[in-house]
């Protein structure tokens, strides 16, 4: 949620992350102090709180002790979890040893002031209380606010805001049924699947991959446009230069929040489908083993932007505060077994799955979807993917389609920037649609 301060109140909570990055530096020189004598360094909380204790108040400017002790929480966590890995065989594993500008600070509940659009955070002892105002109400009672971080988006204030969810209660008999599941594949055309005994649902990728391909144009154009201007290593930038550089990170942070917003909007959309036919348990293919194998440039780019743990996160937090359970199992080979005879076939290329052993045509993520719900405990699902009901929908409604042209797709359209690139939008007006099965975008056709 962003902040409208003003550029006094803009300078002190910047001077609250900067002393955040300083107790960040701080404890990092300790360590490495300690290594060098030979003793143990201090990576538990309570030892590294003992510390902040004897430093004193005021210490790392207006940042309060509650900021400060949760940035020491945040380095014993990172640290704890890399020992954790390193002991479980993982070597690539690294330990916290980079310094950072600027470092988040949370306060919990009791230390900070929320009322409407007003937010009051703490500050150290003999400051001056720090009051800033939101850009909307916090859409939760203040009772269930937990904390708030303080936190920066390029040159953007943000407060990310954690609140208790209750479940949601339901009539007697129209709670969700453990007993009914429904299968739900992963994919990057397709970022949720959903087969069910009542149907099936797809939601298109394609407004996201769109807003990936237009940002990384938009951004080669930007980058060639400076490429002349840009300071050599080791000198300093003009001013034309540094507001180039905070354009951009402005620029890298719409687009990131638009995409988790369309993320967002994909997962409410399996939720409701759930939750329309009583669907208690989500079965959820896990694709994670495919991100460190190395399929090439352009794949490898995809599959970055993917962003599945994201996904995965958000389908589980609305499951679960609609009473619906979710379960992950391997996804190995779903999509490449037939689930009406079993056998093992060649992986399409395409969204098309076609059998030789039993003619089964279908589609590809819903065979995987499938084959993903009878890996569950409760076992599968009997329906016949041939002729099963489909309800297509689109996540992102607020990114580039077919009834809105993006502000960027006009621009490097005149520029001639946009030669070769894929058709991932339609162009409103370019092709009309005669009825013959043809996908609105240049040069691609629907299956």
């Amino acid at each position: 949620m962003a902040l409208r301060t003003t550029p006094g109140q803009s300078r002190r909570c910047f001077g609250l992350l900067r002393s955040g990055g300083d107790v960040w530096a701080c404890v990092l020189e300790l360590s490495a102090l300690r290594r060098q004598r030979g003793v143990p360094a201090l990576v538990t909380y309570q030892e590294l709180c003992r510390e902040l204790s004897a430093a004193g108040p005021g210490t790392f400017g207006e940042l309060s002790s509650t900021g400060a002790r949760s940035i020491l929480r945040r380095y014993s966590d990172a640290w704890m979890s890399t020992a954790k890995r390193r002991q479980a065989g993982d070597r690539s594993a690294r330990y916290p040893r980079r310094k950072k500008g600027l470092v988040p600070s949370r306060y919990y509940a009791g230390t900070f002031w929320i009322e409407g659009r007003r937010l009051r955070i703490p500050t150290a002892k003999g400051a001056a209380p720090l009051a800033v105002r939101l850009t909307r109400e916090v859409p939760y009672p203040a009772p269930s606010i937990r904390s708030v971080t303080l936190l920066a988006d390029g040159p953007r204030l943000c407060v990310d805001v954690t609140a208790k969810i209750e479940v949601e209660h339901y009539l007697p008999g129209a709670a969700p049924d453990p007993d009914r599941i429904a299968g739900v594949d992963l994919g990057i055309i397709f970022p949720f699947a959903v087969v069910a005994d009542e149907g099936s649902l797809l939601v298109s990728g394609r407004a996201l991959r769109a807003e990936s391909r237009l940002q990384l144009a938009e951004a080669k154009a930007r980058r060639r446009a400076v490429a002349r201007r840009a300071p050599g290593k080791g000198q300093r930038g003009s001013r034309r230069w540094r507001k180039y550089r905070v354009r951009t990170k402005v620029l890298q942070g719409r687009h990131r929040r638009r995409l988790a917003q369309a993320r967002h909007e994909a997962a409410k959309t399996v939720v409701d489908f759930a939750r329309q036919n009583g669907i208690g348990l989500l079965v959820v293919g896990d694709p994670r083993g495919v991100l460190d194998r190395d399929a090439g440039v352009r794949q490898n780019l995809a599959t970055r932007n993917w962003r599945v743990g994201q996904l995965m996160g958000v389908l589980e937090d609305k499951a679960r505060a609609a009473g619906i359970e979710v379960t992950t199992v391997d996804e190995r080979a779903t999509s490449s077994t037939c689930p009406r005879c079993g056998n093992q076939v060649r992986k399409p290329r395409g969204r098309n799955f076609s059998c030789p052993h039993c003619a089964l045509a279908a589609h590809r993520d819903l065979v995987g979807a499938i084959n993903i719900a009878s890996r569950s405990p409760q076992g599968g699902i009997n329906v016949d993917p041939a002729g099963l009901a489909i309800t297509h929908r689109r996540a992102g409604r607020h990114l580039p389609g077919r009834t809105r042209r993006d502000p960027r797709r006009v621009a490097l359209e005149q520029r001639g920037r946009l030669v070769g690139l894929w058709p991932a939008v339609a162009r409103p007006g370019a092709v009309e649609h005669d009825g013959s099965g043809e996908s609105l975008a240049r040069g691609a056709s629907v299956a």
